[in-house]
């Protein structure tokens, strides 16, 4: 039993359990009720014997606070209220996951368009610190990062506190980059396209499990908003069985003489549309429809300038036997204007759910959800998909596109380019076989 100050017995019993130096777990007995006012607990850390206690009454939310021989009060109104702040039920009680006041430290490999747009999601959350950048450009690190560096190699020697690594760089350099930090066993997360092939991509993630090093994928399209909401209204049966869905990507920065003006790289890639922009689709399609069985495609260059495809149509067959239809090209902006880059219809036997440009979705004419305003990339999807990182870190819980589980998403865009040189449906079993 833990006890107050001046050893007076607590108001009710707790167990609280210390897995690793942070977080701590407390069980709280289920007949507790919250409508008793200040019901004190104290627990102290495990190792840092940080001393804590948490007042749960009636009004207000649970939050945290604490420090070396700090006391510090949380509040909580209900169970639900506890559950909707991260806690869950249990036989018995209740378990509520507290995570000890601490920053995750991370560096940011590749400062470009892209890294800098994580950097600022990273920099907007309370729990993180980019301490390190680096990068080809020394000046872009350092608008990052107090700690800039040119070479991997030195940031990964000096910066020896490191808990989590975030790679921006292009999908050729991918493999080798983890290959260092997954040598010192540090957490990494990656942007998409996974790697520059299939194969590097599965070395990948075996290497992620022979070295026990977590890697996630950071692919952000499932995580906007707009799409969330409809796996929740899919999966609640708004639409009934599916049977279908469209998606029309749109985006007018691929013509001209100087395309793509954001990453003009793109310019040089022999493998661009599918492998950089349709990838997105491919994977929410399996978010939303669970895993692809079979990928046929059509693809062709538009603008002479490029080197690689910049129009594309891919159709996809799912195990739940949906299907759907991808069709991307980068010469028009969608209508309405919005951060969605196109629009989706998703089909059932019952209605079919719209989604705009704009992320709104309307189902029989009638709109049924609106998308939040939001400051960050595309509904704020960047930020999300990195505080699903942080909160699985911190958690030990699998990462939804883990190196493991993407594989399937990237190897669907690997179908599509067998499926164009060799003009045939091409069934996902020939590129991973179970």
């Amino acid at each position: 039993m833990l006890v107050e100050p001046g050893g007076k017995a607590p108001s009710c019993i707790a167990f609280a359990t210390c897995t690793t130096e942070y977080p701590m777990v407390l069980r709280l007995p289920r007949h507790l009720r919250f409508d008793h006012a200040r019901k004190y607990v104290w627990f102290a850390h495990a190792r840092q014997q940080q001393a804590r206690y948490f007042d749960f009454s009636e009004a207000g939310l649970f939050h945290r606070f604490g420090g070396d021989r700090h006391c510090g009060r949380g509040k909580a109104a209900s169970w639900n209220e506890l559950r909707r702040n991260g806690g869950r039920e249990r036989s018995g009680g209740f378990q509520l996951r507290l995570t000890m006041e601490r920053k995750w430290k991370g560096a940011v490999i590749g400062c470009g368009f892209f890294g800098r747009i994580q950097s600022e999601a990273w920099q907007r959350m309370d729990d993180v610190e980019i301490v390190a950048a680096c990068d080809a450009d020394i000046v872009r690190a350092r608008a990052v990062a107090a700690h800039a560096y040119e070479s991997v190699e030195e940031l990964l020697r000096e910066e020896e506190q490191l808990d989590f690594v975030d790679i921006a760089t292009r999908p050729d350099s991918h493999l080798d980059l983890f290959r260092l930090t997954s040598a010192r066993g540090i957490p990494t997360i990656c942007q998409k396209p996974m790697a520059a092939s299939l194969a590097e991509a599965i070395e990948m993630a075996s290497l992620a499990e022979s070295s026990a090093t977590r890697l996630m994928m950071h692919e952000n399209w499932r995580w906007q908003p707009w799409f969330r909401a409809a796996k929740v209204m899919i999966d609640a049966g708004a639409i009934g069985k599916p049977v279908g869905y469209y998606f029309r990507t749109r985006q007018r920065d691929g013509l001209g003489p100087c395309p793509y003006p954001n990453q003009p790289y793109f310019r040089e890639m022999p493998r661009l549309l599918i492998h950089e922009t349709l990838i997105h689709h491919m994977d929410t399609a399996r978010f939303l429809f669970g895993n692809i069985t079979s990928v046929y495609a059509h693809a062709r260059r538009h603008n002479a300038i490029i080197q690689g495809e910049d129009r594309a149509l891919v159709t996809l067959v799912h195990e739940s036997e949906v299907d759907g239809l991808i069709d991307g090209h980068r010469f028009l902006n969608p209508e309405p204007a919005g951060p969605a880059m196109g629009d989706a219809w998703l089909d059932g036997e019952d209605a079919a759910l719209h989604i705009n440009a704009a992320g709104d979705l309307s189902m029989k004419g009638e709109q049924v959800w609106k998308a939040p305003p939001a400051e960050g990339y595309k509904g704020d999807s960047v930020f999300a998909v990195q505080r699903h990182f942080i909160d699985c870190l911190a958690s030990g819980a699998a990462f939804e596109t883990g190196a493991r589980e993407y594989l399937a998403s990237f190897a669907a865009s690997e179908a599509a380019y067998l499926s164009i040189a060799e003009h045939r449906e091409i069934a996902m079993s020939e590129l991973l076989p179970k």
